[in-house]
Order: C-alpha cells, then structure tokens, then sequence
C-alpha cells in the first residue's frame, strides 16, 4: 500500500481536485466539466509515459464522468425550476447520434490532430465567454425540424470529439435562441447524458485491445479515473448550481473564459510541437 501511494498518490490527489473543481465549474456553467478534466487527465497521463493514448484516454473518461455530473447537475437545478425538459428530450436523439459519430471519428484520430480541434475549439468557447452578451439573440426560440436535427447532430459530435458534455454549445445555441442565461444554463447541463453515455460506450469499443493504454482501462476509458473523478464532480455540481443562482455571472463568466484562453492556448503549442 505504502509503494501504492508513494507511486500514485499525486496522481491521486490531483484526478480528486480536477473532479471538485470540474463539478463546480458544471453547476456553475451548465457545462460538463469536460473542459476542466480533459486537460488535466491528457496532462498527467502523458506525464506517466502514456502520451500516444492520453488525449484519447482523457476525452473518452471525461465523456463517461460527464453521464454522472449532468445528472447531478440537472437534479439540482430542476430544483430551481430552471430545465426545460422538453428540449432536452426533442434534441436528445440528434445529440445521441452525433455524439456515436464524433466518438468513432475521435477514436482514429492522431493524438496532435485531437489537441489541436480541442484546443482551437476551446479558444472559440473562451472568446464565448469572455466577450458573449445574454442579449446577443439570433431567434426567439430554438428551431425545429431539420435545423435541430443538424444543430443537434453537430452539438454531439463536437462534444464527443472534445469530452465535453455539449452544456458549452448548448448554452450559446439556447441563449442566442431566446432562452434565458439561468434557464439555458440548467437545460444545457441536462444534454451531457445524451453525449455522454453514446459516447462513452463508443469509446470503450473503438478503444478496445489498443496498445499503450493506462492501466485498468475498458477501451480508450480509464476505470480508476472514472470512478475517482464521478465521485468528486458528485460532491461539487449541487454547490456549483446553486451558486449559479446567487452570484454574479458576467464576472464568472469572464473569469472562465480566461482560464478557458490558457488551457487552449496550451494544447496548441503542443498539437504544434513547440
């Protein structure tokens, strides 16, 4: 036990942070934390010696500790009477489809391509934060038909090519839309099962037999992690959500986005080999 510690107990402790401040950052925001763990699992991971898998590792566990942070997440602001269940479930097919499709594409993707689109997507989502306004709005409600099949299917294939819960676009796509801030935020983080839980499973199965993989990993998703990062964001996404209700949320937001800039900008230089 003692060599266990010694040898992985930083590691620990550092995958137990991440997934506090993860689930914070997933009640405040609507987002599944993805944001916060993909970064930091890629980082450590390669830190170990298992930087050929680490990107696919990472976004493959986040999306799994995504299903257990949104649901976590959309509890608690149900609660604030802030979901519209109903967009959850008219998108959810088209989420659930993109996010098969992403995952399959991600799983035969090289790790300094997968850097560089989640890092230059990042960059997009923290000028987002940073510079958005609730008062930006392209329509006064979200569309239907085939315009929700194809926002939908691009929503999930992007989240589930990053590791994030797709909260991030839907926060944007639900704000421009006519939805109000607290309500998109609630509704948004209801949409990381739908891309998730699809991705996840893809994950497990592109993934399957591959060489270079951390240990006690099912696929591309690492077990321990999983089940170290779940239980912390579990703890966290209940405070985060009901903070988002009392605080300031232009500040946080832009706060965020700054963060968001750094992590990004990060994951370029390395996609870049610099």
């Amino acid at each position: 036990m003692t060599e266990f510690l010694s040898q992985y107990g930083g590691l620990l402790l550092a995958l137990g942070a991440a997934g506090l401040f993860a689930g914070l950052v997933a009640g405040l925001f609507g987002i599944g934390g993805g944001v916060v763990i993909v970064p930091t699992l890629f980082f450590l991971l390669t830190q170990m010696g298992y930087g050929e898998t680490a990107m696919h590792v990472a976004v493959s566990t986040s999306l799994a500790t995504i299903v257990v942070t949104s649901i976590q997440s959309a509890s608690a602001h149900h609660k604030h009477g802030a979901v519209d269940w109903h967009i959850i479930r008219t998108w959810a097919p088209w989420i659930m489809a993109g996010s098969i499709g992403g995952m399959l594409v991600a799983g035969y993707m090289s790790k300094q391509l997968m850097l560089g689109v989640f890092g230059t997507i990042l960059i997009l989502f923290a000028a987002q934060f940073y510079f958005g306004r609730p008062s930006w709005k392209l329509a006064e409600e979200m569309p239907g038909g085939a315009a929700r099949a194809g926002l939908g299917g691009l929503a999930g294939a992007i989240s589930a090519i990053m590791g994030i819960g797709g909260g991030t676009i839907g926060v944007t796509l639900m704000t421009v839309c006519g939805t109000s801030i607290h309500r998109a935020v609630g509704t948004a983080s209801g949409w990381g099962v739908a891309v998730g839980l699809p991705g996840a499973i893809a994950a497990v199965i592109v993934g399957w037999g591959r060489e270079g993989l951390p240990p006690l990993s099912a696929g591309f998703v690492n077990l321990p992690a999983f089940v170290l990062i779940a239980l912390a964001t579990m703890v966290m996404a209940p405070l985060g959500a009901a903070l988002a209700h009392k605080l300031d949320a232009t500040r946080l937001r832009k706060l965020f986005g700054i963060l968001l800039a750094i992590v990004a900008v990060r994951m370029v230089w390395q996609a870049l080999g610099l």
